[in-house]
């Protein structure tokens, strides 16, 4: 399609000699140069529009890892709803995809309208599964955080408490059929209020090995057709029904296919988590942000679950649905920094849904991504250059390597012609800092 081949709006994101190995950016040393290929004939796969998404926990403010207690107000039960920053910034993903789950999920107790609201809820103990103690939902704050959610357009993920009815054997499997009355309870009154929930998943990181405890795949599938069961039930007479996601857990090859050969009609959406760096501790995480080859090496895990889905009965498809890097909460100025950051308003504004081929056969250090522009005609292209002691120049092509149609990359700043659009977006650390919380766009605030 020569509508296509011809880029109206091309929006350059630069991280130009902004990541090294060292805490701070030093002035490139060398130079190198290369075309980019972006084949925009036809889209190579496609993604959701609301792709980014997010997670917010039910970690208390005594969770510490390593010697931070970085939690605070962050948790399900202690966020502030009438933050204006919070608000608007989910309001500017709209629709943003919210997450409601984590670790304690599997320790959380809801309040029904026949039950009282106990005085105190997870209350740290290490002889405790996980740390802490069981934990609370009361019915006053899901009320509240429903009215926050409607109030910001976000579209909900609630995790349901997978190992309720279960025993802790002594292998340190959870054994035992879900007991899904609790569940049960919620699911109705969320639906009696007129709460809209996009979906219900089964468990946190209970498959496989498991974090802490496993469920045996057989039994899993076996609850999350009871969950099914569940939402069927309780929303019949509604068009439109809330998925079903499971198993929300590492992804274990053999585990997985007994699970996904289990529930063939069960779930619509096969979940699982990914924190390739490792933990929070590592004192190399910045190195592996950096190198190309730890960034490459969880395309196999995307490759072999889509394996199983392609091989299976099941018309559910695979979802990240919980990646935050290095797990067990991060590391203080890593994780939370610009080296860490992904310019995700950026993304949501401006990359579309259809998913181009693209190529830049020079340096690996230089990350290239493509997509057809949201809402404008053209192509927009993502380039992060890990390297700060290599400048690179790029050219852009549209066409094949044997018949090259160039846009000259090498400007500061949007340029017009006419016939080409160029818009660039360039992203920085404020004062070269690797570490900085401050990200800098076009060099300024």
């Amino acid at each position: 399609m020569r509508s296509l081949v011809i880029i109206s709006l091309l929006c350059y994101w630069v991280y130009m000699a902004t990541h090294s190995h060292k805490s701070s950016i030093s002035v490139a040393s060398q130079s190198t140069e290369g075309t980019l290929f972006v084949n925009g004939t036809a889209a190579i796969g496609f993604m959701d529009d609301d792709f980014v998404c997010a997670t917010i926990d039910w970690w208390p403010p005594q969770k510490c890892d390593y010697g931070t207690c970085s939690w605070g107000s962050a948790s399900l039960l202690n966020l502030d709803l009438d933050n204006a920053i919070l608000l608007n910034a989910i309001k500017a993903f709209s629709p943003l995809k919210i997450r409601l789950g984590g670790t304690l999920q599997d320790k959380v107790i809801y309040q029904t309208e026949e039950s009282q609201q106990p005085s105190t809820s997870f209350l740290k103990d290490g002889s405790e599964l996980f740390g802490f103690t069981q934990g609370y939902l009361p019915m006053s704050r899901w009320d509240q955080l429903n009215i926050f959610f409607n109030k910001t357009g976000a579209v909900v993920i609630f995790g349901l408490n997978a190992l309720r009815g279960r025993t802790i054997n002594s292998q340190g499997a959870a054994v035992g059929a879900w007991n899904s009355s609790n569940a049960e309870s919620l699911i109705r009154y969320t639906v009696k209020r007129g709460y809209r929930i996009h979906g219900w998943e089964l468990g946190n990181e209970l498959s496989g090995n498991g974090v802490g405890t496993r469920v045996a795949a057989g039994q899993y599938a076996s609850d999350t057709k009871s969950l099914q069961s569940i939402v069927q039930n309780v929303y019949a007479g509604f068009e439109a029904k809330p998925q079903v996601l499971a198993p929300g857990g590492f992804f274990d090859e053999n585990w997985f296919t007994e699970f996904i050969h289990k529930t063939p009609q069960s779930l619509q959406v096969v979940t699982h988590h990914i924190y390739n760096l490792g933990p929070g501790s590592s004192g190399d995480l910045i190195q592996k942000i950096l190198d190309p080859s730890v960034l490459d090496g969880i395309s196999q895990t995307f490759k072999s679950l889509q394996s199983l889905l392609e091989k299976s009965n099941t018309p559910a498809v695979a979802w990240v649905g919980e990646s935050g890097g290095a797990y067990n909460s991060g590391h203080n100025l890593v994780t939370n920094a610009f080296v860490f950051s992904f310019c995700a308003l950026l993304w949501h504004r401006l990359m579309g849904n259809k998913v181009l081929s693209t190529s830049f056969p020079g340096t690996k250090k230089l990350r290239a991504y493509a997509h057809c522009s949201k809402k404008t005609q053209g192509i927009t292209v993502l380039l992060i250059n890990l390297d700060s002691n290599t400048k690179v120049q790029v050219r852009v092509s549209t066409e094949s390597p044997g018949r090259l149609s160039y846009l000259n990359f090498q400007g500061l700043r949007g340029s017009k012609g006419s016939q080409n659009v160029r818009e660039e977006y360039h992203l920085t650390a404020k004062d070269g800092d690797l570490h900085s919380k401050v990200m800098l766009l076009m060099g300024k605030h």
